[in-house]
């Protein structure tokens, strides 16, 4: 909940607990002045008015400060909050010059096929060894181009971002 909201909140309780105290000490005070009346014929005299007044003050004391602190609360700056963005790195052109011919169309194949194969169908596709391929794919790895990932049986080739 967002601290204005707890703010009105809490002067919200405050404002009922003042409409209840008021109730009360009026249902109080027609008791009190019966009472009187009948034991001392006077209310102005009867020190029972005294206590209701005392009560009365301590009570609507306490609303104040729950309403001052529901007040602090809806001014109060909230927490910064921790944002995490992620920043999107331009895609990095890879630099393809000192390729053989063999590993310039893996790299190629790679790129048409979003980025990611599995080994045995670049083998397939290529029309190369098995021997070959991995070799070549070392050699890319190795240049930092191409990543294998371990999927089952088969391995995953992965151009670098």
């Amino acid at each position: 909940m967002e601290n204005k909201n707890v703010g009105w909140l809490i002067i919200g309780i405050a404002a009922i607990m003042t409409i209840i105290v008021l109730i009360f000490n009026s249902a109080l005070r027609d008791i009190v002045t019966a009472n009187c009346t009948l034991i001392h014929g006077d209310t102005k005299t009867c020190p029972m008015f005294d206590t209701i007044r005392t009560q009365t003050g301590i009570s609507l004391g306490i609303i104040g400060v729950i309403v001052i602190i529901g007040f602090v609360i809806m001014f109060q700056k909230p927490k910064e909050k921790i944002i995490v963005k992620k920043i999107k790195e331009k895609k990095k052109e890879f630099d393809l010059s000192g390729l053989d011919k063999d590993e310039r169309k893996i790299v190629d194949y790679l790129m048409q096929e979003n980025n990611a194969v599995f080994q045995a169908d670049l083998m397939e596709k290529l029309q190369i060894g098995k021997v070959k391929t991995t070799r070549l794919l070392d050699k890319l790895e190795a240049k930092q181009i191409i990543e294998r990932k371990r999927r089952g049986m088969n391995n995953i080739v992965v151009l670098k971002d």
